[in-house]
Formats: structure tokens, sequence, C-alpha cells
């Protein structure tokens, strides 16, 4: 628990306003996210799937852009460039569900890994409104 003192930064108004602006924050992206939908459905049928287009009415326009991201398959990629001997090309990743079966089964130890985990975390800021 805070200090008294600290705690007398945050007001009961500044938790009532921040809870009324997460509930209206949810109704709002719930209500975006219904309405992109709507445009995307336009676009596919007035240009086709993930095709770019635009419409303008009155004193708004409209666009889709369709952006494309490409990823090397690993399984498939790794094979090719075992097959044409790139293995520099390779990088090699811990598998981290087998390390834990191996912990599990005692072939390691805990030990074995001191200093190989990272942690990070991350902050979260929760207001509920209490009876």
């Amino acid at each position: 628990m805070l200090k008294n003192n600290v705690g007398s930064l945050i007001t009961k108004e500044m938790l009532a306003n921040y809870h009324e602006l997460n509930l209206k924050k949810k109704e709002i992206e719930t209500e975006l996210n219904e309405l992109k939908k709507a445009f995307n459905q336009y676009f596919d049928m007035a240009v086709g799937k993930d095709t770019r287009g635009d419409i303008a009415i009155g004193d708004y326009k409209l666009q889709r852009q369709v952006r494309v991201t490409e990823k090397y398959e690993q399984e498939d990629t790794v094979n090719r460039l075992e097959k044409l001997n790139f293995l520099d090309l390779i990088q090699k990743k811990p598998d981290e569900e087998k390390i834990k079966a191996a912990l599990n089964l005692g072939l390691l130890k805990e030990s074995d890994l001191v200093g190989c985990i990272k942690a990070s975390s991350s902050l979260a800021i929760y207001v509920k409104r209490v009876e």
C-alpha cells in the first residue's frame, strides 16, 4: 500500500473519470471495428478482396490500403538453406518446450540455465467501480 501523502495525489474524481473514459473507449473501439468491417465489405465487393480502393463522399474520402508482410517459412527455408550449404544463414534458437520438458524430466537442472533467462514486465492499470 502507498503512503498516505503519496496517495493524496490520486483523487476519487480521477479514478471515476478514468473508469468512465475506459468504458467509452471500449464502446468506441467496438463501433469503430463495426465501421471498418462495413468499409472492408464495401471494398471487397467494389474492387475485390485484398485490393486497394478509395471513395469520396461529400467532404470525406475513404481509402483502403493493403500492406503485405512477407516472412520466410521457418522449416522449409532452413531445409532449403541446408541443402544449398548456406548454414551461415541459419540462426539457432532454443526450443522452449523441449527445455521445459527436459527440466520436468530431470534431465536438465534450473541451475544449468542460470543467467540464460531474461524476464520482462509490463505495467497495466485497471480501475473498477466498487459498490
